[in-house]
């Protein structure tokens, strides 16, 4: 079998990505992979507690790589310490790096660029699916999730810490793809078929947080972030 590592979120397309992996029974998953941010020992985006994150590996049975990253990093720091960082998974004789990724194409292109400096290659289990698709089979597999993170200019308060199901997917205004594919929201999986046990949690508090940004940012800068709390 080919051996990979999977980048994992903590959320919904990196868990369903695993999910279709081990179903296929062609690559060897070897480690999951998450970058967290040092200082606050959360995940980077997602803001979930590293804790709840080794819980999630240590109930789907596969060992845990962090890659930590300082608070403020430029893009030529994050790519220095990825090269650095990956090295040890090529080393390891991984040739393959697992994507939850759906329809970004230039975040795709992105991605295997700087793979390729190391001669591993992208793999992609959801690409090109239909977003409501995508939910809809996530769902069906009796995985559960909860919104951790959401674009305060496309989503209010009342989107985030929210049970991802039918509903919230309804909910969604039209702008906003159903996978939040665009950044419009990020989810923490505490349940499904890769589980050998649930992460038990509970909503804490809901904090908005805005980064400093200039004119010639294109990415949003606002965001709605609820704490999760181990049960």
């Amino acid at each position: 079998m080919k051996k990979a590592y999977l980048n994992w979120s903590s959320g919904k397309d990196s868990a369903l990505a695993l999910y279709i992996i081990l179903q296929e029974n062609t690559y060897t998953i070897n480690t999951l992979v998450t970058t967290v941010n040092q200082k606050y020992k959360r995940i980077s985006m997602h803001g979930v507690d590293e804790i709840l994150l080794k819980k999630q590996a240590e109930s789907i049975g596969l060992p845990l790589d962090i890659i930590y990253f300082p608070e403020e990093v430029s893009m030529e720091t994050y790519d220095s310490i990825m090269k650095n960082n990956l090295q040890k998974f090529v080393d390891r004789g991984n040739e393959y790096a697992v994507f939850g990724d759906v329809f970004l194409e230039d975040l795709r292109k992105y991605r295997e660029e700087k793979l390729a400096e190391l001669n591993l290659k992208g793999v992609f289990p959801l690409w090109k699916e239909d977003s409501k698709s995508v939910m809809k089979k996530f769902l069906s597999l009796g995985f559960k999730a909860i919104t951790v993170s959401v674009n305060a200019n496309l989503l209010d308060k009342n989107f985030v810490g929210r049970e991802i199901d039918e509903q919230f997917i309804n909910d969604l205004p039209s702008n906003v793809d159903p996978c939040g594919e665009n950044g419009e929201f990020h989810t923490f999986v505490y349940d499904g078929p890769i589980f050998s046990k649930p992460i038990n949690v509970k909503v804490g508090e809901k904090v908005l947080k805005t980064y400093p940004s200039n004119k010639n940012d294109t990415w949003d800068n606002s965001f709605w972030y609820c704490d999760l709390l181990q049960v």
